[in-house]
């Protein structure tokens, strides 16, 4: 029954939380920004907001995807160099994700979220010259970690514009 208790108390708990977070998202939009003076009116139909209030939390799915290993070792300053490699990456590439783990007995330093190998092997491309023993590797990647990932397109390369009169 206490557990029980405790179960109910804590779901509760959370969807208050989320509530108050919604409320607190839906006056911030509200408020008219200082430079513009513009403001977001936000009209819910009832129906809709408690359906995205009750929505269910699933456990963090994860797909197959790519990923290019820049760092592996078991050796004995293994955890040290691994650590100085992700730090170096940061401030090398800073728009691309990276990510430590240690698999036993190995650490292991592996960078960006791609879905295909083509990616995969363009951020390959970027970063060979500086770790030249990097190579591809499928991984499971949580599915939120391409939500908001930034692309990996060189700042220097330029897209073509399309031009409906040229011929193939």
């Amino acid at each position: 029954m206490i557990r029980k208790s405790l179960l109910l108390l804590f779901f509760i708990t959370s969807s208050v939380k989320m509530f108050s977070k919604d409320i607190e998202l839906k006056n911030s939009l509200r408020q008219s920004d200082p430079v513009t003076g513009t403001s977001v009116t936000v009209n819910e139909h009832g129906s809709a907001a408690s359906a995205t209030n009750s929505s269910p939390v699933y456990p963090e799915k994860k797909i197959r995807g790519y990923r290019v290993r820049i760092f592996f070792d078991n050796g004995q300053d293994a955890r040290v160099r691994s650590n100085t490699v992700l730090e170096q990456f940061r401030n090398n590439f800073p728009d691309i994700p990276v990510y430590w783990s240690y698999d036993n007995p190995y650490f292991k330093v592996t960078v960006g979220d791609c879905l295909t190998s083509e990616e995969a092997i363009v951020i390959w491309g970027r970063v060979k010259n500086v770790y030249d023993k990097a190579f591809v590797v499928r991984e499971d990647i949580p599915l939120k970690n391409f939500m908001y990932s930034p692309a990996v397109i060189p700042e220097t390369e330029e897209i073509p514009e399309y031009d409906s009169n040229s011929t193939l």
